[in-house]
């Protein structure tokens, strides 16, 4: 297994680097914003069963032939960006199933499915994610000990801590339209949402 001593630099090191705004984190603060706490959950299962699916793969080294593969990542990338943009677009407009409804019309909330699928692609189409478990993984196995046991280890670890950061991303989405939720900012609202969703794709599309 892995050394009590490893694990408190690594622990804090993820930590702090889960805390940092980035892709994902900022997909949960719109979604909590927009959808609620309770409904972001969705989102957040299918990014931590990519997250987990790109720190195991980058674990066993599949990530580094990964990363040397460009057109694939890119399309992936572009497609997925493309998306979210288009997402934000509608949000934007107060249309679409991602928009807050306002007083007198009530939109159909988003589909679990569509959230589940969105927390994923976000998380396997990120190529700093890939490369950031390149770079933090490898130095915290032992090849002298069993790999297995370690990665499982080490992947627990990093889903506990994107789950917990991801929620309070959420409910700091959530806190901020319950400050501008009035019927005469659901607009503002929804074009705030918008804005940052139409920028994570770009995010994702162009990073």
């Amino acid at each position: 297994m892995i050394s009590p001593a490893l694990l408190w630099v690594f622990i804090p090191t993820f930590l702090l680097v889960s805390l940092t705004p980035g892709l994902c984190m900022t997909l949960s603060m719109v979604l909590g914003m927009t959808q609620g706490v309770r409904r972001t959950l969705w989102m957040m299962a299918g990014e931590l069963v990519g997250v987990g699916l790109v720190a195991v793969a980058a674990g066993a080294g599949v990530a580094a032939l990964m990363l040397r593969q460009p057109a694939l990542f890119a399309i992936f990338k572009w497609v997925g960006g493309a998306y979210l943009a288009y997402l934000g677009v509608m949000m934007w407009r107060s249309r679409g199933r991602m928009a807050i409804s306002s007083g007198d019309v009530t939109l159909p909330r988003a589909p679990r499915r569509q959230l589940l699928i969105q927390g994923f692609v976000t998380a396997v189409a990120n190529p700093k994610g890939w490369a950031f478990f390149v770079a933090l993984l490898p130095p915290f196995l032992d090849a002298s000990r069993g790999l297995f046991g370690q990665l499982l280890v080490l992947v627990a670890i990093i889903l506990m801590i994107e789950f917990l950061c991801l929620l309070l991303y959420a409910a700091g989405g959530r806190t901020l339209r319950r400050l501008l939720g009035e019927r005469d900012k659901v607009r503002l609202l929804n074009r705030i949402a918008g804005s940052l969703m139409v920028g994570v794709g770009l995010w994702l599309a162009l990073g």
